[in-house]
């Protein structure tokens, strides 16, 4: 028969298939609602026909994918993209609202002391309990990126006296150049609106300048930063509340913790003490699980704070995991908990090492196997998303700063690269009896230096580690080095974690551009353990191939030598670096619409009005919906499902529970049913609408005339910072708040099912601003 131009299948039997479901199913209803593949694969599942039986069926014009992309399916996958697993009903935490204000508060005081704890020069200019990140425009240089925080990206040209219109005494100017002109300001305005335009990557050249007669796209800019920022605050918020509503029982105190204190062979230092404290607190007084970062420098006493903790645990009758980033302070510090636990018989010590690092994926993964683990952080140089958490009151930090008395600071040189200068620098650490380490950013390379050192020191044991060694290869190298048998060890930066080698006092760090501060910091600290005045030489090939971030790294360096400034040090590789090791490659990008300046500055002021932007949902039987539009399903449909009313209560309780929960029923009618016929589209909208509402705190929906009004619980501010997240500006421009009232003048009265429809559309641009707001 041939095919017939129609959205009909058409078949050369004139009688009902059986598709499953033991019922026979007239083919008018699959050919016009169903997709053509699904109902191919039931047929022919069912051997209702035969291949050569299909060939003469034709194909409706619209596809299968056409057919999911309609409205629903398009919020669907909007919500799955937009909120990410911790969102769903299942990991989140639950509670009430008068519980939710408890542990806000909690958070508010806690950023509190987070901000305290912020050091470097930029505490200057805190005023108010507010961190400013405005730059002094003194300290600018002429061609220097700088970011006003109502016109946007300009290009630095200088400060000059001139006359202002209204005076006779001339005063000083900045003078900004825009894509479109050049600004001035007087300097005291300057101080009080720009900021220097940092990116978080190589470059620090904008994308373009601003203009000064049209701010609309900075304006965009700046907002689309906003919306950014308050969904990071909000994503700390929840991992937060989530932290604080774990519970385990408080330690138990014992008589056995002085005793093991008392077999510390140092003096405590003031700061040590007060960590010890801390960590106490945390373990035997709060039910909360213990998240503390010990941040000190190197050789400063945090693997105590750490042993003192395990002591505790252990007493208890608990279970104890050190975690080390490398196989070589794995087995370190399995050595020294092992000397130390050795008169306690019954505490078990175990050492379980693979050749991998760990990064946050890994920590997390470790952390998820039981949501109430103590967990406790020990670095001298937090990476910069942990001290982030730290500064921001997110976590708590016990900074230890004061070095141990017989500490002396290291030296450090800073040069380019020459045979001449590593013979000087290790002749002079031999000649004093000492050991050397000899560090490469690659491991290639390592064999070609192993040729020059013993040509260079025939008599001298000189050896090479590195992460692709074998175990035990690796570990016996490092043995020999740390008993004083190999003088010089070349390796890769496997070193850089937490090694205590006394006699080790000289390190020498080739191809330093290559490493990141953080990294160079850790390096440095392998040496100056012992009362010797220790040396580290960085060298570089060549300072003139170097680029602009490597040099600020280098400078940073130097500029840090004293004792414990590795937490101040963090603080200037976050600033270097950027935020991509911090927040992700999507914020990184949002960094890049403001500069880091003002995004941090932004996120400090949604920080300390973190209570300001939450919705309080409203349970969803009480959202009405007062529309008078009740579709009848087609007699087609209603045959084939089985049991009709109860699929559509089955639709209403998925919709009362939660978005997920609706969100699943449709994909697996869907799935089951195909594609449904348009009154039951109108009939899932109708939930859709009630359960967007519901979580929006929007308690009543109507309209009159052109008017659609939504009466609502959420603030003004809350409000408008949904509408400025909003994507569509139609919806955004079409709706004004006024006295908990949502309102939206259309330019014509719709009918009803159109006028579902543009509700629909404008919930769902709502909705999408959710993950920016606190939802409790």
């Amino acid at each position: 028969m041939a095919a017939a131009k129609t959205s009909l299948f058409q078949f050369p039997f004139p009688f009902p298939v059986d598709v499953g479901k033991g019922k026979p199913f007239h083919i008018k209803w699959w050919t016009r609602k169903r997709c053509p593949s699904l109902f191919l694969r039931r047929i022919r599942a069912q051997g209702a026909v035969t291949v050569r039986e299909l060939n003469g069926i034709s194909f409706p014009s619209q596809t299968e994918a056409d057919l999911q992309r309609d409205s629903i399916s398009l919020l669907n996958e909007r919500i799955r993209r937009d909120h990410s697993k911790r969102d769903s009903s299942s990991s989140r935490p639950s509670m009430d609202s008068e519980e939710a204000d408890k542990y806000i508060q909690l958070v508010k005081e806690q950023q509190q002391r987070g901000l305290q704890k912020l050091k470097g020069d930029r505490t200057e200019g805190t005023t108010g309990g507010a961190f400013s990140y405005k730059v002094d425009p003194y300290t600018l240089r002429s061609g220097d990126y700088v970011v006003h925080k109502k016109v946007g990206i300009g290009r630095f040209v200088g400060i000059k006296f001139d006359v202002p219109k209204d005076s006779s005494q001339p005063i000083e100017y900045v003078f900004i150049e825009y894509a479109d002109g050049m600004a001035k300001l007087p300097v005291k305005q300057a101080s009080r609106m720009l900021y220097r335009y940092n990116l978080p990557n190589e470059t620090k050249k904008p994308r373009t300048l601003s203009k000064l007669n049209d701010t609309s796209a900075w304006e965009k800019r700046r907002i689309k930063g906003k919306v950014a920022i308050q969904k990071m605050v909000v994503d700390l918020m929840e991992l937060y509340l989530h932290r604080l509503k774990q519970r385990r029982p408080p330690y138990p105190k014992t008589p056995g913790m002085a005793e093991f204190a008392s077999q510390f062979p140092y003096q405590p230092t003031p700061d040590q003490k007060q960590a010890f404290m801390d960590v106490e607190k945390d373990l035997m007084e709060r039910e909360n699980p213990m998240d503390r970062l010990i941040c000190g420098d190197v050789g400063f006493g945090k693997t105590e704070v750490a042993l003192r903790a395990i002591f505790c645990v252990v007493s208890a009758g608990k279970q104890a995991m050190v975690l080390a980033p490398t196989i070589v302070l794995a087995k370190q510090h399995f050595d020294v908990i092992s000397e130390r636990f050795s008169t306690y018989p019954s505490i078990k010590v175990g050492l379980l090492s693979r050749f991998q690092r760990f990064g946050v994926k890994q920590k997390e993964k470790i952390a998820s196997f039981k949501t109430s683990v103590d967990v406790l952080t020990l670095s001298a140089t937090p990476i910069p998303r942990t001290l982030y958490l730290a500064l921001t009151g997110f976590r708590d930090a016990s900074l230890i700063s004061t070095p141990p008395p017989e500490r002396v600071p290291i030296r450090t040189h800073l040069s380019s690269y020459s045979k001449e200068k590593v013979i000087s620098a290790i002749n002079y650490e031999l000649d004093r009896g000492g050991q050397v380490f000899y560090v490469l950013p690659r491991i290639k390379g390592l064999e070609e230096i192993m040729e020059f050192l013993e040509q260079s020191f025939p008599h001298v044991e000189i050896a090479i580690a590195h992460g692709k060694q074998y175990s035990k290869q690796l570990e016996e190298t490092m043995e020999k080095f740390a008993q004083g048998n190999i003088k010089i060890l070349i390796c890769t930066n496997i070193v850089e974690s937490g090694l205590d080698i006394q006699n080790a006092n000289t390190i020498i760090i080739q191809d330093v551009q290559q490493f990141g501060l953080a990294q160079l910091y850790q390096l440095r600290g392998r040496v100056g353990r012992a009362d010797k005045e220790a040396h580290a030489h960085l060298f570089y090939p060549d300072k003139s191939l170097l680029s602009d971030q490597a040099r600020e790294r280098l400078a940073a360096l130097e500029d840090c030598r004293d004792l414990g400034q590795g937490f101040q040090l963090a603080e200037r590789d976050m600033a270097i670096r950027g935020f991509g090791n911090i927040f992700g490659e999507q914020q990184t990008g949002d960094v890049g619409n403001v500069g880091i300046d003002l995004f941090f500055e932004m996120l400090f002021e949604s920080l300390s009005k973190v209570d300001e932007h939450r919705v309080v949902s409203v349970p969803y039987q009480s959202v009405q919906l007062d529309m008078n539009i009740n579709p009848h399903l087609p007699s087609e449909y209603i045959n084939y499902l089985e049991n009709p009313l109860e699929i559509i209560d089955e639709a209403e309780k998925a919709a009362e529970k939660d978005i997920w929960s609706l969100i699943q029923f449709t994909e697996n009618l869907r799935c089951q049913h195909g594609k449904e016929p348009y009154s039951m589209e109108i009939l899932l909208k109708k939930l859709y609408v009630r359960r967007m509402a519901a979580d929006l705190g929007i308690t009543r929906i109507y309209a009159s005339g052109k008017m659609v009004g939504m009466e609502t619980r959420m603030s003004k501010k809350v409000f408008r910072l949904i509408t400025d997240s909003m994507a569509s500006d139609m919806h955004r421009n079409s709706l004004v708040f006024e006295d908990g009232l949502i309102k939206a003048e259309l330019l014509l009265e719709l009918p009803r099912e159109q006028l579902l429809k543009w509700i629909f559309q404008c919930l769902a641009e709502l909705y999408a601003s959710l993950p920016a707001l606190i939802k409790y």
